[in-house]
């Protein structure tokens, strides 16, 4: 259990925190020796998220329950090779087919590892688990922000690529060999009455509509916050301090979000996680100082993946016999919100210079969202009895 559950979250280390959100350390890198427009940054941005939209719509789809490690250990070699391809390539068609690919494949592992950890988590009654898993993508980020300033130093940017696709190969390997598909040797039905607490399910739309706002407002910090960062000379040219800041913001923040919810609402949480946001991406234009992204970074990276927590949970919660349909449509309103975001925060960053119209935008747009879910906070926790049909699965010893 506990190889399947670290070989999940090396899967998310590799496919989110190295291959996805790398770009965002190594993207003043880039630009400074490259000299490339922000416009040009945000459509680099936008063709990663392009991809994990495509990924995100075609898993859900297509027929993989059989295949699933299979498929994930190919998206893993992907995530690998494209993640190198930065560093091997200097032109823009092959940075945008190599981010493209990239946030194809990431969409796969991210949701492949996650069936198979989560199934597995739930035969052995250890849900509350979850949080851990998700914490890898924390972890990939900490571990980003350490190593690029190290291997920028010694190789350039190019190396910084190329260095963090080595690291993934060997973690590769282990999840290679300690994430396994594993399914027990006999099923039975059982029926079983679970409460269902939350909205009724014509709310739905409305959490659509808030998470994707999220997707289009969260991923503006999340693209420029080191360029934004590098501006300010006290942090003496290495911003990447701040990247490690989010992804230390983040590792623990799924399992206190998921705690928290559970005892003041999931309602409540969401729209608490939002506002927290929404004045975290404002604040370097409130405070344009070291202590202002240290601040920024920090609400960032607490809230992020939180948000994406609870707005996943808080869908099954509502809707029980048929979360996966509901959680498919908020991973890609998110998706299309990610591909958006960074397209008009580098059209206005190179229009006016600045990213403060930029994050200011971002900023609205998740406040937005938490409006959208203020009008159900009444629901919080009220309980409605659903009988379901579960696979209640025995191992053999």
């Amino acid at each position: 259990m506990i190889k399947i559950l670290v070989g999940g979250i090396l899967s998310l280390v590799i496919a989110m925190g190295i291959a996805r959100f790398s770009y965002t350390p190594i993207l003043p890198l880039m630009q400074s020796d490259m000299s490339f427009s922000n416009k040009v940054a945000g459509y680099l941005a936008t063709s990663n998220y392009a991809g994990y939209l495509i990924g995100a719509v075609l898993v859900g789809i297509l027929p993989l329950k059989k295949r699933r490690k299979a498929v994930l250990r190919l998206s893993l070699i992907f995530s690998v090779i494209t993640t190198a391809g930065m560093g091997l390539f200097q032109m823009y068609s092959a940075w945008y087919t190599c981010r493209f690919i990239s946030g194809f494949s990431s969409a796969f592992v991210l949701v492949l590892s996650s069936s198979i950890v989560l199934d597995k988590l739930a035969e052995k009654e250890k849900t509350n688990w979850s949080g851990l898993f998700y914490g890898g993508v924390g972890v990939g980020i900490f571990l980003t922000g350490i190593t690029i300033p190290i291997l920028n130093h010694y190789f350039k940017w190019e190396g910084a690529w190329i260095g963090l696709s080595i690291l993934s190969i060997i973690l590769t390997f282990l999840v290679w060999i300690w994430l396994k598909d594993e399914t027990s040797s006999s099923t039975q039905n059982k029926k079983k009455e679970i409460p269902a607490h939350g909205p009724p399910t014509k709310w739905i739309p409305w959490l659509i509509i808030a998470y994707g706002l999220e997707g289009l407002g969260y991923i503006v910090t999340g693209t420029f916050i080191i360029s934004i960062a590098g501006q300010i000379p006290n942090f003496n040219g290495d911003a990447t301090f701040i990247w490690m800041i989010v992804g230390l913001a983040a590792i623990p923040s799924c399992i206190i979000w998921s705690s928290l919810a559970k005892k003041m609402g999931f309602v409540k949480c969401l729209v608490v996680t939002m506002l927290l946001q929404a004045f975290g991406i404002v604040v370097p234009v409130l405070l344009m100082t070291k202590i202002g992204l240290i601040v920024s970074a920090l609400l960032f990276g607490a809230t992020f993946m939180g948000i994406t927590t609870l707005a996943t949970t808080l869908a099954s919660r509502i809707t029980p016999k048929n979360s996966s349909r509901i959680i498919g449509y908020l991973t890609a309103i998110y998706a299309a919100g990610q591909m958006i975001g960074p397209l008009l925060a580098g059209h206005f960053a190179s229009a006016s210079h600045n990213y403060n119209s930029a994050l200011i935008g971002a900023a609205i747009v998740v406040l937005i969202g938490a409006l959208f879910l203020l009008s159900e906070i009444r629901f919080d926790n009220k309980p409605v009895k659903i009988v379901i049909t579960e696979n209640i699965q025995n191992e053999e010893i």
